[in-house]
């Protein structure tokens, strides 16, 4: 973390504080607030994961186009952030339960987002798997304590 630059660290852990903070309006918050702590947690994840497909496209599109190309697997899994977060919405929208498995379910797939983070090792910067360890496994572990509440 010596080489990383201040900026992506601090707004990286500051963007946990969203999340947090709808953890503990849902689970330590006057029982009114829950529903809108779950829905807004729900938006936050979904969210960031859309954008964490963001950075991977971002990856791609600027890696160089010899020696060190981006994988061919990167473009679909830049898009599939978004079309999972989608996913996590329809629920809601054709009455089933929700945001209790929709929260599950993304804060799995944070967390699991790390996999595609660990193999992108030719056009990651060096730093790039040190903030997003913690960052994955923060957002993700809070969104499920979060759905853990619904």
């Amino acid at each position: 973390m010596r080489n990383m630059p201040p900026a992506p660290r601090f707004l990286g852990y500051a963007g946990l504080l969203p999340q947090i903070a709808c953890v503990l309006a849902a689970w330590l918050g006057p029982p009114e607030w829950r529903w809108s702590a779950l829905a807004m947690g729900w938006g936050y994840a979904a969210l960031i994961f859309s954008f964490l497909g963001g950075l991977w496209w971002g990856l791609a599109a600027g890696s160089p186009d010899e020696g060190r190309r981006a994988p061919q697997w990167l473009w679909v899994a830049a898009v599939a952030p978004s079309l999972l977060a989608l996913g996590t919405y329809l629920p809601w929208v054709f009455g089933a339960t929700w945001p209790g498995p929709s929260l599950y379910l993304l804060g799995g797939a944070i967390i699991a987002s790390l996999l595609v983070d660990l193999r992108l090792v030719t056009i990651r910067p060096s730093w790039w798997i040190s903030l997003r360890m913690p960052l994955s496994l923060g957002l993700g572990g809070a969104t499920v304590l979060l759905a853990l509440a619904a």
